[in-house]
């Protein structure tokens, strides 16, 4: 009996830590830092690139091969039948003897080699093509991971934003009830009309709908962070509020010039576009080798055999044994302007690649000019955003009064109140405009994405 009361109270533990660990697990908050981490390991698109970097070194692979010659075995084996074949007579050891042979087979088989000598160095061109292609993959997937980066970056941003932004809702939630709940104690004593407090109670719902709409906001930003994590379960998802002390926000921002030239020399867009211009001139080299000649060594080893001999198959296959080398020179004449328009056309791949790469260069300083800009501005405006919610909440906190002495009028109260709200909200925004900014101006500059 007692070992009966004890299995039951271990069963009993062992389920409370089992949904205590389950609702850990549905609870579970993620730091920005484990949000990259995770998109970085799952991330679909991420995954495809890094697949396709994978085919291009098979494809390096496959160029270092062509240098070697290739070698091949084939072998033949023919049977016939002649039903109607008229008898033959042979004469075997001083007798005679009569032969009709309706079925005859013969074989052949060979070993053949085949070996590019020269071909206008297109196989060594190709080879290093191939490597700046396998650089280009790889930078690729760089490249992916550093546009998940800065998604999740802005969308955790967005989400800290909107929590802020819920709690001040909330925060106003709390202060219009309290005017409402003061009003109706005015109201019974008769020191108050009944229209402000209708007027109260229809500010008190029309806070209520700001609040459904601030968390509905916050609710798609969460959606849309865990949907770029790859996280598809119905477990809630939610996310660390680190402590982010004003006093790191006035930091010294970079100066744009300097992230621009360190972008430079890390970012992998930039390196991508530069090895594409390489590769683009490699395949001028290559366009421009079908004008040259083909020289080909080739080596090849054979033999056969067939029936109606009296001599055995290995016997035949030696008596019949050929070897064959040969050395194949092809010089290209006339070939309906096929190699002057691949010239051609390598060219203006060539200019085109020239072209991306001083547009991925404009197109870098332009992002992170505009970043630099973002930043220091939004931190003057964030200066003044505090001071303006400091001077809005000691302005409502008067007329707060001032209404509740009857010296102020419903009017007034909800326009100070309005005041601070707006007030409350730029402040939030300059300040998660200002983070988001300077850690994008520092992640170009090539430091990690930290908050």
């Amino acid at each position: 009996m007692k070992n009966k009361h004890l299995l039951t109270a271990i069963s009993m533990v062992l389920a409370c830590h089992a949904v205590n660990g389950q609702e850990a697990a549905n609870n579970r908050l993620w730091t920005l830092q484990e949000c990259l981490e995770y998109a970085l390991e799952n991330n679909i698109q991420l995954q495809q690139k890094k697949i396709a970097a994978a085919s291009s070194h098979e494809d390096v692979l496959q160029s270092k091969s062509a240098l070697f010659p290739s070698l091949s075995f084939n072998t033949n084996q023919n049977v016939s039948w002649r039903p109607f074949a008229e008898s033959t007579i042979n004469l075997t050891n001083g007798s005679m003897t009569t032969n009709r042979n309706t079925v005859s087979y013969n074989g052949s088989y060979g070993i053949n080699a085949n070996w590019t000598v020269w071909n206008g160095n297109r196989n060594i061109n190709n080879i290093k093509q191939g490597k700046l292609n396998e650089i280009i993959a790889q930078l690729d997937v760089e490249q992916q991971a550093n546009s998940i980066q800065e998604q999740i970056a802005q969308l955790y941003v967005q989400v800290l934003y909107e929590t802020e932004a819920v709690k001040v809702c909330e925060e106003i939630i709390k202060s219009s009830e309290m005017q409402r709940d003061r009003a109706q104690k005015m109201v019974e004593l008769g020191s108050l009309a009944r229209v402000d407090l209708v007027q109260l109670e229809a500010q008190v719902s029309q806070d209520h709908y700001s609040l459904a709409q601030a968390e509905s906001q916050l609710a798609s930003y969460k959606l849309q962070l865990k949907q770029l994590l790859e996280i598809h379960d119905n477990e809630d998802f939610d996310i660390v509020v680190p402590n982010l002390p004003e006093e790191e926000m006035f930091s010294i921002i970079p100066d744009e010039q300097s992230v621009y030239h360190a972008a430079l020399a890390n970012r992998p867009e930039i390196q991508s576009s530069k090895l594409n211009v390489a590769s683009s001139e490699i395949a001028i080299a290559n366009a421009r080798a079908g004008y040259m000649p083909t020289v080909s060594l080739t080596v090849g080893m054979g033999s056969n055999n067939s029936s109606g001999q009296h001599t055995a198959f290995t016997e035949q296959i030696k008596k019949n044994l050929s070897n064959s080398v040969g050395l194949t020179v092809s010089m290209p004449i006339f070939d309906n302007f096929q190699t002057r328009t691949n010239i051609r056309k390598a060219k203006y791949t060539h200019q085109t690649n020239v072209l991306n790469f001083q547009s991925q260069q404009k197109q870098l300083y332009s992002t992170i000019e505009n970043c630099w800009l973002n930043a220091t501005t939004s931190l003057r405006q964030f200066l003044s955003a505090k001071a303006n919610v400091e001077s809005m909440q000691e302005s409502y906190d008067l007329v707060s009064e001032q209404f509740n002495l009857g010296l102020k009028n419903i009017v007034e109260l909800t326009t100070g109140k309005n005041n601070l709200l707006q007030a409350e909200q730029q402040l939030l925004q300059t300040k998660y405009t200002a983070i988001l900014n300077y850690a994008m101006l520092k992640f170009y500059a090539g430091e990690n994405i930290e908050l």
